[in-house]
């Protein structure tokens, strides 16, 4: 199954594309869609939508796996984040695709083993489990690639068939 992961940031939103049967997964595509600070925010909403589609249409996943919102000390911050999920959500609901979410404990319980992983435990472990040999790199890329790959584990949990 190939599954596009999204880490939503409004100055940079991580994607990653993988190709999984549960056990083993395989990575296609990572990135960051930047917006510019400069922009008005409904501005920098459409450019993650653009680039979201752009992803979506590319790499044709099956299925998209949404990182959940976390509690911000902010409330701006936390408002500006819960709209650029709304915008991935809908995403990939425009495309037609199940669209899932997972809160940032469940995606590092999934991925480390251990809810209240680090960055780099988590990087490290993206790394490894894709057999990757280069560093992934910004931490948006790799913690996109990791909602992807605890998507893929909760399928398969779930008796889920994933096919390659």
């Amino acid at each position: 199954m190939r599954i596009l992961g999204i880490d939503c940031g409004s100055e940079a939103t991580g994607f990653g594309v993988i190709e999984s049967d549960g056990r083993s997964h395989r990575s296609i595509a990572y990135g960051v869609i930047r917006t510019k600070t400069q922009e008005q925010f409904p501005q920098r909403l459409r450019s993650i939508a653009d680039g979201l589609d752009r992803v979506l249409c590319e790499h044709r996943p099956q299925e998209v796996a949404v990182e959940g919102v976390f509690h911000a000390f902010n409330a701006r911050t936390a408002l500006k984040l819960a709209h650029v999920r709304g915008v991935a959500l809908l995403s990939g609901a425009r495309a037609g695709l199940p669209v899932a979410e997972y809160s940032p404990l469940e995606i590092k319980a999934g991925v480390v083993g251990y809810g209240r992983a680090d960055k780099g435990q988590v990087r490290m472990m993206v790394q490894s489990l894709l057999g990757l040999r280069e560093t992934v790199s910004p931490h948006d890329a790799s913690d996109a690639l990791a909602a992807a790959i605890c998507h893929a584990h909760a399928v398969a949990a779930r008796g889920g068939g994933l096919q390659v």
